[in-house]
């Protein structure tokens, strides 16, 4: 089904052409490319070459969501790494939420993948399973949980029931595709969220099985850790992190 909607000004996709390293980021379940611009532009300020998709069905209207699956999501980040494969020769996967379950699912599947960073990626919401099956439409909005009084997500107000349906169905196929994983990993993890329980963040460190691994636990953030008080330590050590795994003269 097609997109009917105009996309949400702040929610276009994000690509810049830079070096023969490639960064694919992705923003989370309802929100936007909004969630992931200052990690996307502080990585191509490095010379990096960054592409961060809009998700289908995101950034447009809950309607539009409730007519995507989860392949639709998947398909939206794999179309990103065919774009960054073709220019270049290094692939890291970065992802907020869904966007690091799906992070997760490409170095699962793309062996090429030279690290990820799931950042509050869920892999187990039992509290969320629960929800799929509620006879509403749509249920309250679940973005922007920041600590940041002044700061604010852009995201859905609503919540389509389908969709979190769709979520569920990715976060199971993940989490049984996490032993797939060997690549560098860094797992970043808000030590209060109130979407995704931390705990979420503790198994996909404990499943993968990456000889390079660390967990990095985020103080002073809620979920949206990508735009809340700990940004600049992400973007700090996520680049330390590329660096490392990059031999590039």
């Amino acid at each position: 089904m097609m997109e009917r909607r105009e996309v949400m000004n702040g929610a276009e996709e994000i690509r810049f052409e830079g070096n023969e390293v490639g960064i694919l980021v992705s923003h989370g379940f309802t929100g936007t490319t909004q969630s992931m611009k200052l990690l996307a532009e502080a990585y191509a300020r490095e010379g990096y070459t960054v592409y961060c998709p809009r998700l289908k069905g995101h950034g447009t209207s809950p309607e539009d969501m409730e007519a995507t699956t989860h392949e639709d999501w998947v398909n939206s980040v794999e179309e990103a790494y065919r774009w960054l494969r073709d220019r270049c020769s290094k692939i890291f996967v970065v992802g907020l939420s869904m966007g690091g379950t799906l992070a997760l699912y490409m170095a699962s599947k793309h062996r090429d993948i030279a690290g990820v960073i799931p950042i509050n990626a869920a892999v187990d919401i039992p509290a969320l399973a629960s929800s799929a099956g509620a006879k509403e439409r749509f249920l309250d909005a679940i973005g922007s949980d920041i600590k940041n009084p002044e700061i604010v997500e852009l995201a859905y107000d609503r919540t389509p029931v389908r969709s979190i349906g769709e979520l569920v169905n990715l976060m199971d196929k993940v989490k049984d595709r996490l032993d797939e994983i060997h690549c560098p990993i860094m797992v970043f993890v808000s030590d209060e969220d109130h979407v995704v329980p931390p705990h979420n963040s503790e198994v996909v460190f404990e499943s993968v099985f990456s000889e390079h691994k660390e967990i990095i636990h985020l103080e002073n953030s809620y979920h949206v850790a990508t735009l809340d008080l700990d940004q600049d330590m992400i973007i700090e050590r996520s680049l330390e992190f590329f660096q490392t795994y990059t031999n590039t003269k």
